[in-house]
C-alpha cells in the first residue's frame, strides 16, 4: 500500500501535465509527437543502463552471504557501466538522433543522455529504500522530484512563454529563448528533476563501500542477462510504437509527428490502469520474493492475482464508461484518436496480469522462459505494426498492443502452471474479465440508441455500481478476511 500509494501519487502528479500540454497553445501536435519519440527512446536506453540489476539486486540481496556486499557490488558495477554508456552516446549523439527519428534537436539529445545517466545511478538506492522497507522517505524522494519537474515545466511553458508574448523585453529572457523549440525546456525540466532526485539519495550513495563481490557479481549478471532481453522485448512492446508509426506511417514527417503526438496523448487516458499497475509492479517485486520464503506462498500468490483482477477491472469500467468524461483531460485538437482508448485499456489489464504471472519465472530462476515469451510478444508487435500502420495507422498500434501482451499473458499462465504451480481462481477470473467487457458494449448499445450525455452518464453509474456489487456478493467472503474492510462487512 505505502509503495504503491506513493508511485501513484509521484506518477499522478507527472500525468497532470498531459492536461497542461495538450491544452498549450505553445506546444503543437507535432512537436507532442517529436517528444513522444524522445521519451519512447528513454527507456530502452533505460533497460541497456541497468541490464536487469534491480530485479538481480532483490534476488540475492534475500541470501546472507551476500547481503553485506551486495548493495556495494551493484552500485559500483552500475556505476561503471553508466559512465562508459553515457560516453558512448554523447560521442555518437546524431546516430542517436537519427536511430530515433529526432535529427534537428542536438541540445534534446544531450538532455535525454543524461537524463538517463542520471537515473540509473538512482535505480540502486532507491532499490535499497524498497528492500528495506523505508517506503515514507522513497515516497517523499518520488513526489519532490517529479513536482520539481511539474513546476518548472509549468514556469517554462506556462508563465515563461505566455508573458515574454506580451512583454518582449521582460528578463525572462535570461532563462527562456522564445527561439528555441519549447519542446527543449520540458526535456530540461526532465533532467533537473533527475539531478535532484540524485541529490537527495546522497544519504544512501555515501553506504558505498570500495566493496566488490566478483562471485555475486557473475551469478547476478546470470540471472540478469535473459532479464536484459526480456527488458528489451518489454520496451518494444510498450513504447516503440511510437517510433514505429513515425517509420512506417504515410506522409510527411509533419503528418507523421502529428499523428504520433494524438496517439501518445490519448494513451494517457489509460492513465488509472496504468499507474496501479506501475504502483502494484514496485511494491510487489520485493513482497514476492520475501513471500518465497514463508510456507505456502503460492496461495498468497494466488489471493494477490484475485485482488488485483477485481480492482482493475473496476478501473477498466470507471475509464471506459466515463470516457465522456475523461475527454476532457486532453485537449481538444487530441481527442479525434479516443477510439484506442478501451483497446489499449484492456491490453493493460493483460499486462498487468502478466507481472503478476511472471513471479514463477523469477523465483524459479528461470528466466530464460521470459525471454522466449517476450520475443513472441515483441514478433507480433513487430508485425501487426509492420503490415498494418501504413492502412490504419495508430490504431494498428493499439491492437497490435492487446495482441501482444494477451498472447504474453496466456503464454506465461500455461507454461508457469507447469513449471511452478499457483491456484489461480482462474475460470471466475476470465470471467470477470468478459462481464467488464460485456457491459462496456452494453453501455455502447445503449447509448447509440439515445446519444445524450446525462443519460449515458447515468447508464454508466448504474451498470458499475452493478458490477462492483456483484463483486462484493461473490467474493463477500474474500474480504472479510481483508483487515481493512473486514470489520466493516461484520
Amino acid at each position: 500500500m505505502w509503495y504503491g500509494l506513493s508511485s501513484i501519487a509521484a506518477r499522478l502528479i507527472n500525468y497532470l501535465l498531459t492536461p497542461f500540454l495538450s491544452y498549450s497553445s505553445h506546444i503543437s501536435e507535432a512537436q507532442y509527437g517529436e517528444m513522444s519519440k524522445l521519451y519512447a527512446a528513454l527507456p530502452i536506453l533505460n533497460i541497456l543502463f541497468t541490464y536487469g540489476f534491480e530485479t538481480a539486486y532483490f534476488r540475492f540481496s534475500s541470501k546472507e552471504e551476500y547481503k553485506p556486499t551486495i548493495f556495494s557490488t551493484t552500485a559500483w558495477s552500475l556505476f561503471i557501466s553508466t559512465v562508459a554508456f553515457t560516453g558512448i552516446l554523447w560521442i555518437n549523439q546524431s546516430f542517436f538522433g537519427t536511430a530515433i527519428g529526432i535529427i534537428n534537436y542536438s541540445q534534446l539529445i544531450k538532455y535525454a543522455i543524461l537524463i538517463i545517466a542520471f537515473d540509473t545511478l538512482s535505480v540502486i538506492p532507491f532499490a535499497r529504500l524498497r528492500q528495506e522497507g523505508r517506503p515514507i522517505k522513497f515516497a517523499i524522494i518520488k513526489i519532490l522530484g517529479i513536482s520539481i519537474n511539474m513546476f518548472l515545466t509549468w514556469f517554462f511553458i506556462g508563465y515563461c512563454a505566455g508573458t515574454l508574448e506580451t512583454n518582449p523585453n521582460s528578463i525572462l529572457n535570461l532563462v527562456y529563448d522564445t527561439k528555441a523549440d519549447p519542446i527543449i525546456y520540458i526535456v530540461l525540466a526532465n533532467l533537473v528533476q533527475s539531478i535532484f532526485t540524485l541529490l537527495l539519495l546522497i544519504p544512501e550513495l555515501k553506504s558505498i563501500r570500495f566493496q566488490f563481490n566478483t562471485k555475486l557479481w557473475k551469478e547476478m549478471m546470470i540471472y540478469s542477462m535473459p532479464l536484459l532481453i526480456v527488458g528489451f522485448g518489454g520496451v518494444i512492446n510498450e513504447t516503440c510504437d511510437r517510433l514505429m508509426l513515425n517509420k512506417w506511417l504515410p506522409g510527411t514527417q509533419d503528418i507523421k509527428d502529428t499523428q504520433v503526438g494524438i496517439y501518445s496523448v490519448c494513451y494517457k487516458l489509460s492513465i488509472l490502469i496504468t499507474l496501479f499497475i506501475q504502483a502494484f509492479k514496485m511494491g510487489a517485486e520485493p513482497f514476492f520474493f520475501k513471500q518465497a520464503e514463508s510456507g505456502n506462498p503460492q496461495r498468497v500468490y494466488a489471493r494477490v492475482m484475485k485482488f488485483f483482477i477485481l480492482v482493475i477491472t473496476v478501473m477498466f469500467l470507471f475509464v471506459s464508461l466515463y470516457l465522456p468524461i475523461w475527454k476532457f483531460f486532453i485537449g481538444p485538437k487530441y481527442r479525434i484518436g479516443l477510439a484506442v482508448v478501451p483497446i489499449l485499456l484492456l491490453a493493460n489489464i493483460f499486462l498487468g496480469i502478466y507481472y503478476n504471472l511472471s513471479v514463477w519465472f523469477k523465483l524459479s530462476n528461470k528466466t530464460i522462459a521470459g525471454t522466449y515469451i517476450t520475443l513472441i510478444g515483441t514478433v507480433i508487435t513487430l508485425v501487426v505494426n509492420y503490415f498494418f500502420i501504413p492502412t490504419f495507422g495508430y490504431m494498428a498500434s493499439a491492437w497490435a498492443t492487446f495482441l501482444c501482451y494477451g498472447t504474453m499473458m496466456v503464454l506465461s499462465f500455461v507454461w508457469g502452471q507447469k513449471e511452478y504451480y499457483i491456484p489461480y481462481a482462474w475460470k471466475k477470473l476470465v470471467a470477470y474479465m468478459v462481464i467488464v467487457v460485456v457491459l462496456f458494449f452494453i453501455q455502447k448499445g445503449i447509448t447509440l440508441l439515445w446519444s445524450n450525455q446525462w443519460f449515458a452518464l447515468a447508464i454508466s453509474t448504474i451498470l458499475l455500481y452493478i458490477y462492483c456489487w456483484f463483486i462484493f456478493l461473490v467474493e463477500r467472503k474474500e474480504f472479510k478476511k481483508l483487515p481493512v474492510i473486514g470489520g466493516w462487512i461484520k
